[in-house]
């Protein structure tokens, strides 16, 4: 019997302005989701968390553009993403808010261990100050040019054109983003610095020891960061709306009054906060989770992000739980994403560029959308959406391959066998076949789910369901029907096995499909496992004369007015 193992996993925290684009759920959420499912279903322990990430310059500016309070702004935006999570059937144990108290008193927490660390050290610096504001302006709210690159529209905390990390101080031609006003002035002020660079060797050999359990992309991430060598950073800004600084005593630090944390250094730590609230509203133990000195040493942390948040997670945030001192739990698996893109350049909003998780919801179901995204992940480079590219796997995957064999021996076994699963018959060449292909293809499924390889599972899995057509190709029950009905039932009954091989297979990525598949076959919950212990008595586990009934058509083709219409609607290649 398999192990119970004792799973944590996250995904990177959705910002809290607005709905996330297909390229958001494609690059953390969906596959964090798709390997919890797995997991869950290999019969694991799994606790999953996310959480929308609150804090900084974007909500103020957001809640200033809807002419909202920014606490309203959030709560209205909470309920948007929580309901667009649910509508993609994410499986969260859990879905907090990084504004909540938790939060603040985790982060306040760290604050304080790592100062008295002497890893954090008030310091004066230079910062923008908009006259015309009549503010310090915190790193978004300064665009200029990269000092870098030439690139115009850089902002103060990062360059989107060529990666590179910025200090507003250095921009060329600095102009506020609140007002567009360019009466700046730099001056002093004082903030709470992070001193990365006491951290850098111990970092490194932390990133060192992952070895395999991190893809390339993520290490040659850290690397670069830890080649460049860390810096002391920031872990404060002039902002109202955040993490309030304290002193040991609970009241605001002098000199902070109006200034909060960083929202770099309290989003990370919203995973731990969740998972007490998490534990808090279950009776769930959190510290097995977070705290190695309470057993989160037995647990596997898994983490899902995209390649803009990996350096965050591969440095800043592990600076701040190892150099705690205290007995954290840190990420064992990192599984980085490259970027979705839209006919090969970005989504946008103001360009009505890109489907929105919410749009989509309006076009099909989700179980669409899941299926797309997870089958073409971006996982070794960055991949491209188009509408044709959807419209091919859609109709060739779901309908004709997957869709059309649970049609096909579903009515079949209504319209010729009374709708009950037949007992007669022994089994011949053509199981043997398909009971070799099993025995290859489902422990290569299970080895890509356990390496987060998404591409690979997605398209074994697609093998397997059209395995199960050639199957039926080489059985020809329908045929073998006229003449031996005894031999059809062998074909019906080995089909019909396999249709519940194939919706417990689609469990992970398109769950609402395979429950379809496995209601109307009947499939009690605990049987609907990844436990395939003997592969050759798959194709007979299902109770003889049990009832069968046909399913609803599983998925409707794409048609081509339907990709006209949406082209036009959204953008296409004329991008």
């Amino acid at each position: 019997m398999t192990q119970t193992r004792r799973i944590l996993v996250t995904s990177a925290l959705p910002y809290i302005n607005g709905i996330k684009h297909l390229g958001n759920l494609a690059g953390s959420m969906l596959p964090a989701d798709v390997y919890a499912r797995v997991m869950r279903l290999m019969g694991h322990d799994v606790t999953y968390i996310c959480a929308t990430d609150e804090h900084g310059t974007p909500a103020e500016l957001a809640a200033q553009a809807a002419d909202m309070s920014v606490q309203a702004y959030c709560d209205e935006q909470y309920e948007i993403q929580r309901k667009a999570g649910e509508g993609f059937n994410l499986s969260y144990d859990w879905f907090g808010r990084s504004s909540r108290p938790a939060n603040s008193a985790l982060t306040q927490h760290f604050a304080r261990v790592l100062e008295q660390n002497g890893l954090i050290e008030e310091r004066t610096s230079k910062q923008v100050y908009s006259v015309d504001d009549g503010r310090f302006l915190p790193d978004r709210y300064v665009e200029g040019t990269c000092p870098t690159c030439a690139f115009e529209k850089a902002r103060g905390d990062q360059c989107d054109n060529c990666g590179r990390l910025l200090d507003p101080v250095d921009l060329i031609d600095p102009y506020s983003s609140v007002s567009g006003s360019r009466n700046i002035e730099i001056r002093d002020t004082n903030h709470l610095y992070l001193l990365q660079t006491k951290m850098q060797e111990k970092i490194r050999e932390w990133v060192n020891s992952k070895g395999a359990q991190w893809p390339s992309l993520a290490v040659s991430i850290a690397n670069k960061w830890l080649d460049e060598g860390l810096i002391a950073r920031a872990i404060t800004r002039d902002l109202a709306w955040g993490v309030p600084v304290l002193d040991a005593d609970g009241n605001p630090r002098e000199g902070f009054e109006d200034k909060v944390f960083y929202v770099w250094f309290d989003a990370p730590i919203e995973y731990i906060a969740a998972t007490q609230e998490w534990a808090e509203a279950t009776g769930n133990d959190w510290e097995a989770l977070w705290r190695t000195d309470k057993g989160a040493d037995q647990t596997e942390y898994v983490q899902f992000m995209g390649k803009d948040n990996v350096a965050f997670h591969t440095v800043s945030f592990p600076v701040t739980l190892l150099g705690s001192g205290e007995p954290w739990k840190t990420v064992d698996k990192l599984k980085a994403f490259n970027w979705v893109t839209w006919y090969g350049g970005k989504f946008s909003t103001s360009n009505k560029r890109g489907v929105f998780m919410d749009q989509a919801l309006e076009l099909l179901p989700a179980d669409y959308w899941r299926w797309y995204l997870i089958a073409n992940a971006p996982e070794g480079s960055d991949a491209a959406f188009t509408w044709e590219g959807f419209q091919s796997a859609i109709n060739s995957d779901l309908a004709n391959v997957l869709g059309n064999f649970v049609n096909r021996i579903t009515k079949y076994t209504v319209s010729k066998f009374d709708g009950k699963l037949p007992n007669a018959g022994s089994p011949g060449d053509a199981e043997a076949w398909m009971i070799a292909e099993l025995e290859e293809r489902l422990p290569r499924l299970i080895a890509h789910y356990e390496a987060m390889e998404f591409r690979k599972a997605a398209a074994e899995t697609r093998a397997i369901w059209a395995a199960g057509n050639e199957y039926l190709t080489k059985a020809e029950p329908w045929v073998k029907y006229k003449t031996d009905v005894d031999a059809a039932a062998v074909g019906v009954r080995t089909g019909l096995n396999l249709a519940a091989l194939f919706g417990i297979l689609a469990l992970p990525i398109i769950p609402d499909a395979g429950k379809k598949i496995l209601d109307a076959l009947g499939i009690p919950d605990e049987h609907r496992s990844f436990q395939f212990r003997d592969i050759s008595a798959l194709l007979d586990s299902l109770p003889h004369g049990m009832n069968v009934s046909a399913p609803d058509v599983l998925f409707q083709k794409i048609e081509d007015d339907q990709v006209a219409e949406w082209t036009a609607r959204f953008g296409g290649d004329q991008a």
